[in-house]
């Protein structure tokens, strides 16, 4: 369903979704690029809706990676002190590995798996979002990020659209 937003509003609103992933290229560009569109044309309600949209959405992103960041770090202490451990045990016995050498490795590749999944989820999550939202707003349709924490709110909220037009 087409909307009656103007094509330049249109693309605004895709380029600003588009724009965040300048942080491939430089880092922290998926804000600092979408922050600059999206300051320069807030006066346009519907590019609003959408700078407001994405920058929430990369500011969640970047917390559920944080997160899992920290989650990580009691547990990388733990395994460190092991991997100091296997270090030596690894010096010491020239001959070969022994079983509980081999143990103290598998904890890492554990974690390292569980994190680096976690990781590549959020990933996949974010192009999902970015390219559906991306296309909601060449066609002049409102998008609400899923998993979104609003930390920019609209202190005007445009609910003239139906939550079939925010999640098709």
């Amino acid at each position: 369903m087409e909307s009656n937003q103007s094509e330049n509003h249109k693309q605004l609103g895709a380029l600003i979704h588009l724009s965040t992933f300048a942080k491939f290229f430089f880092p922290f560009g998926n804000f600092f690029l979408p922050l600059l569109i999206w300051s320069f044309n807030k006066e346009k309600p519907f590019v609003d809706e959408h700078g407001r949209q994405a920058i929430n959405f990369q500011l969640s992103i970047l917390l559920y990676t944080l997160t899992i960041g920290l989650l990580c770090i009691p547990f990388f202490l733990i395994f460190a002190t092991d991997f100091i451990a296997l270090i030596e045990s690894i010096e010491h016995t020239v001959n070969g590995l022994t079983i509980n050498s081999i143990t103290n490795i598998t904890g890492f590749i554990v974690l390292f798996g569980i994190v680096a999944l976690l990781l590549f989820g959020i990933f996949i999550f974010e192009l999902y979002a970015v390219i559906s939202a991306t296309m909601h707003a060449a066609r002049g349709l409102y998008y609400k990020y899923p998993l979104s924490i609003p930390f920019l709110k609209n202190n005007s909220p445009i609910e003239n659209q139906s939550n079939h037009e925010h999640s098709v």
